[in-house]
């Protein structure tokens, strides 16, 4: 009921996303009894507009696209396959809604309250919550960690209008495919739904500013992607500018200039994702005396994720990149620690990512040119899927993983990956990442058979000039 209120916690908490979620039950394991204000839905972007939806639509549309192409699936006959996407839309909602329900489940078990409603700073110690029905609450605290997220990045002329021109959370809402579409960002979010829409049929074309769509990645990651893609009929425009948009009855037509000059794109809508900006806007941080970023309002931290207020936390995709859900995750138990009086830091070797197309992607620790512009001398090698067993046995033989390992101390520096279910075995490479390994600490241990963790031990023999399931290559001899 509207009307105005006033209470107090010694710990606040603004988000429910992954950072804010993890702070408050991790909060709550430490006698704490933290109250979490967030103004849309638990579990943030990531479980309801994000990770969750968008992997529950790709792992329909690459089982329909693998039964669809002939002969990818020996011993299956798919005669008379169709895609429904209104029936998948209804199973993801189901899972996002259980995946909210577990979070608000886990929440009520850590002791934690949590509020509907918008949060603003109004001093460094105090906020003002406006409720849905527009009922308003003076929260006086004496701990805040701000976890509000992030949202999309709009483009002047390019703003969204849900029905032509949509962002990644309302492109995950379609109950319809258009005909044609163009993707204007070659990014995670570009790449992951772009290659969905183009599974099930929808023409794509990828427009992308920088050189190469994921941009920040491996190179070689890159180009590896980019080559499935073409060969999957999508158009992939790198070092494309978007100049300007029309939109009209029959759709949008882009105008760009790409290296061949200016050209013209036409579809039925403009998938945008060409990046976010995190949510702080509105949070009055000046009021609280915050200090941020003044270009991209990035909240700025300490490794015990305490901002230029002591008292006050942030975790999550409003402070330093990237924005991950699990470096959140991370990072808000930290803030928690930090907030309970315990020693903490974030301080990590490596941050493992992981892009869930066709090939899968995965990235952990530096790359080659990364190592050499730190000055350090280091070389790298790949082992191919199709020396795999298991890659044999599930008809994935494509790409390869890299290791990249420093020459005379034999430690690991980085893995990448491209291909079948690489992303699980990503989290073995940033703990030897971590733990200081060596290629040879790699290399000896024990990986079952046949799985497609082997990449990484055989990449690992092969660094080593030792390989088991490739032929060796006459090399000089090297420290080892």
């Amino acid at each position: 009921m509207a009307g105005t209120y006033a209470r107090r916690t010694e710990a606040l908490i603004l988000g429910g996303g992954p950072a804010g979620y993890m702070a408050a039950i991790r909060l709550g394991q430490l006698g704490r009894a933290p109250v979490l204000v967030e103004r849309r839905d638990l579990g943030g972007e990531c479980l309801n507009r994000g990770c969750i939806p968008s992997k529950t639509l790709l792992r329909s549309a690459h089982l329909f696209r693998e039964l669809a192409t002939s002969g990818a699936v020996p011993g299956i006959a798919a005669d008379g396959l169709r895609f429904d996407m209104a029936q998948l839309q209804a199973a993801k909602q189901e899972v996002v809604l259980r995946e909210r329900q577990g979070v608000q489940t886990l929440l009520k078990s850590a002791g934690v309250t949590v509020l509907a409603g918008v949060a603003r700073f109004t001093g460094p110690n105090s906020v003002e919550l406006t409720a849905p029905d527009g009922g308003r609450e003076r929260i006086d605290f004496a701990q805040a960690l701000i976890a509000t997220g992030a949202e999309p990045l709009i483009l002047a002329g390019f703003e969204p209008d849900g029905r032509t021109v949509l962002t990644p959370w309302e492109l995950l809402d379609l109950d319809r495919l258009p005909r044609s579409m163009l993707v204007l960002g070659g990014g995670v979010s570009g790449c992951e739904l772009g290659q969905f829409a183009a599974e099930v049929g929808v023409s794509v074309t990828i427009v992308e500013l920088m050189p190469q769509i994921l941009p920040g990645l491996d190179a070689d990651l890159s180009r590896e992607l980019t080559g499935a893609f073409e060969k999957a009929g999508i158009s992939v425009r790198t070092g494309t500018r978007a100049e300007r948009l029309q939109r009209s009855a029959d759709g949008v037509h882009l105008s760009v200039t790409s290296p061949k000059g200016p050209e013209e794109l036409a579809a039925e809508m403009l998938f945008l994702t060409v990046g976010k900006r995190p949510a702080t806007r509105e949070l009055g941080l000046e009021d609280a005396g915050v200090a941020c970023d003044p270009r991209t309002g990035a909240v700025t931290v300490d490794a015990a994720q305490r901002t230029s207020q002591p008292h006050i936390f942030a975790a999550g995709d409003v402070g330093r990149p990237p924005m991950l859900a699990h470096k959140a995750y991370r990072e808000g138990i930290v803030a928690a620690e930090g907030m309970a009086g315990r020693p903490a830091r974030y301080d990590f070797r490596a941050v493992p990512s992981v892009v869930f197309t066709v090939p899968e992607i995965a990235s952990t620790g530096l790359t080659l040119a990364e190592a050499t512009a730190q000055g350090r001398s280091a070389r790298e090698v790949r082992f191919p899927y199709a020396a795999l067993g298991r890659a044999h046995a599930y008809h994935a033989t494509a790409g390869w993983l890299k290791v990249v390992g420093e020459e005379g101390t034999g430690l690991l520096l980085g893995v990448h990956a491209v291909g079948h279910s690489c992303g699980e075995f990503a989290a073995e490479a940033a703990l030897a990442l971590e733990m200081g390994a060596t290629v040879r600490d790699v290399a000896g241990t024990i990986h079952p058979h046949p799985t497609f963790s082997e990449m990484l031990q055989e990449a690992a023999l092969l660094w080593l000039d030792e390989p088991m399931h490739v032929a060796r290559r006459r090399v000089p001899d090297r420290p080892r």
